[in-house]
């Protein structure tokens, strides 16, 4: 990793640590209601998950893990691994609070073999919003192979490369229209953002609001992947998000949330093993 990439990833991680607080606090976590960590996942995702019970199960960048107490709930034998001591801290906590077992570890991704001792898994999962935060692809791939026991399976739900495209919001002085603010395909380097209020609701970030995210296309994580080793099963790209975006989405049957027109893809879940 060069310098530039891990100063913005030290950025990052302070900026993590700074939304910590607010994401605890939010309506949007909802963790001062009752718990359904279910509610983030689509239903295509556990069909491409299969049976969990009794396998070993890595959640990747997994801040607060409410997803991770999902696949907990669903019988695996759960560790979620963040680069984030608030959020690991925070995690161990709602684990705690909802009397689950689950293992977490502070780290980075790309040091994640040596601070899970070498072990390997069943299943690796990550993503909605895990990959931007990533500079180098090609390493994170190959940590992930590693990390991954002969046969066992990588999951990514990852927001679509599209939805990062169209931007967080929009700029001063546009209008509703969904328009292309950033790059789709990668190489021209990170996006800088400062913003003292993150996708939840609640108080501004305090501290470190700067952040620093890289765009992936598609094919540059598929081919990441493939390089790494591993074999692409299946794709998917989904028109759904587990939030309103933007306010002319409405609710689906599955309670998740689409534009009523035009239909993109806002969300991809992709399976590869190894």
């Amino acid at each position: 990793m060069n310098d530039e990439h891990a100063r913005f990833m030290r950025a990052n991680q302070a900026n993590w640590d700074a939304r910590t607080p607010v994401h605890l606090a939010s309506r949007f976590y909802g963790l001062d209601q009752d718990l359904d960590p279910a509610r983030w996942f689509a239903s295509f995702e556990w069909d491409d998950l299969g049976e969990l019970t009794g396998r070993d199960v890595l959640h990747l960048q997994c801040h607060l893990g409410t997803e991770t107490l999902a696949l907990a709930r669903r019988g695996a034998r759960a560790t979620g691994l963040d680069f984030s001591q608030a959020s690991v801290t925070a995690a161990r906590d709602i684990a705690a609070e909802a009397g689950l077992d689950v293992e977490y570890v502070r780290a980075n991704v790309y040091d994640a073999e040596q601070a899970l001792q070498g072990r390997q898994f069943d299943i690796v999962y990550t993503g909605k919003g895990a990959l931007c935060y990533l500079p180098d692809l090609d390493r994170w791939a190959s940590v992930v192979a590693r990390l991954l026991r002969p046969g066992g399976r990588l999951y990514i739900v990852e927001f679509h490369p599209l939805l990062n495209s169209l931007g967080p919001k929009p700029g001063p002085g546009e209008g509703p229209e969904l328009l292309l603010r950033h790059d789709y395909l990668a190489g021209e380097g990170a996006v800088h953002r400062d913003a003292t209020h993150t996708y939840t609701d609640g108080p501004a970030v305090e501290g470190a609001t700067d952040s620093y995210e890289w765009m992936h296309g598609i094919s540059d994580v598929v081919n990441a992947l493939i390089s790494a080793g591993l074999t692409i099963r299946s794709l998917r790209e989904s028109d759904e998000l587990p939030w309103p975006r933007w306010p002319q989405m409405v609710r689906t049957p599955s309670g998740w949330w689409r534009l009523p027109r035009p239909r993109i893809p806002l969300l991809y879940g992709l399976l590869a093993a190894r």
